[in-house]
């Protein structure tokens, strides 16, 4: 502690010599009295220790139904192998044992599920690659974007609005393939990737977007040349075009995930996915109709 020092207090000292006296502080009765400390300690405050920082998730963990979807369809064409199916030349009854898409059993025999089951039929091996191929890098720049939930519910609901549509105009096709679902993807992106609240450099959005777009129209002028000179190799433009018209119907309505508020990013995917299951339903009914 800090002493006071008096003037007028002085003791003599055998030298003859005065030196002051230090004054007392008023202490307690009976406390004994302290030697004074001089010494002054300051607490210098440590700086607490930075939070870890949470690592990106790599892997299957950042896309996890891209892979999961990759797999069910590599899952389906192998059992299909298993099973005598030819790897490069399946059949068209081989096909449609295993689930293919076929105009007469959706609407004659209530069929409706070949909708959905075509989506993971493919016709052989190469058919599968590309489709894959694909899916795998559309996927990988939607699933941050709409979510694992939200990826499926697009490859599901515009793969089965592609083949409503190929089941509407020509019947009498047997559609197979993921392509109509990877179209959905497609039409969704051009419009997500369009979002002014992507927290992203706007140069590399305009890079993605043309890009997916340039994917959209190359295939679809690859389907129509084969549509429109007969090559041995045929594309169902029909499943394509209704896949990426109902990406475009659900882009409209949905937000990104990434730079959106999760409330609004959560109602918007269940007006959107909802709506397009009404719309869905309403289109299998309208078909129905035209047949009685």
């Amino acid at each position: 502690m800090e002493s006071r020092w008096q003037e007028a207090s002085f003791t003599s000292g055998t030298s003859g010599q005065r030196r002051p006296v230090p004054e007392p502080e008023i202490l307690p009765p009976g406390a004994p009295d302290p030697a004074p400390d001089y010494t002054y300690q300051q607490q210098i405050p440590q700086p607490s220790p930075a939070p870890p920082r949470s690592q990106p998730r790599t892997g299957w963990a950042s896309a996890p139904a891209t892979y999961l979807l990759v797999a069910i369809n590599i899952g389906v064409f192998l059992l299909m192998v298993a099973s005598g199916v030819s790897a490069t030349t399946p059949s068209s009854a081989q096909l449609v044992r295993w689930g293919a898409n076929f105009g007469p059993a959706v609407l004659l025999y209530d069929q409706w599920w070949r909708l959905l089951t075509a989506t993971f039929v493919h016709v052989g091996i190469i058919h599968l690659a590309t489709n894959m191929w694909c899916l795998w890098n559309l996927g990988l720049l939607g699933e941050p974007l709409l979510g694992p939930v939200g990826l499926v519910c697009t490859y599901v609901l515009t793969g089965v609005a592609g083949n409503l549509l190929s089941v509407g105009i020509h019947p009498e096709v047997i559609g197979a393939g993921a392509s109509g679902a990877v179209f959905g993807l497609a039409g969704v992106l051009i419009l997500l990737l369009g979002s002014p609240v992507l927290p992203v450099p706007q140069a590399e959005v305009k890079r993605l977007r043309k890009s997916v777009i340039y994917f959209a129209v190359f295939n679809f002028i690859i389907g129509g040349s084969t549509w429109l000179f007969h090559t041995s190799i045929q594309i169902d433009n029909m499943a394509h075009l209704g896949g990426f018209l109902s990406g475009i119907a659900l882009g409209l309505i949905l937000v990104p995930r990434i730079g959106s508020r999760r409330t609004t990013f959560m109602k918007r995917q269940w007006i959107a996915y909802g709506g397009m299951f009404l719309l869905i339903l309403l289109g299998a009914r309208f078909i129905t109709s035209l047949l009685h």
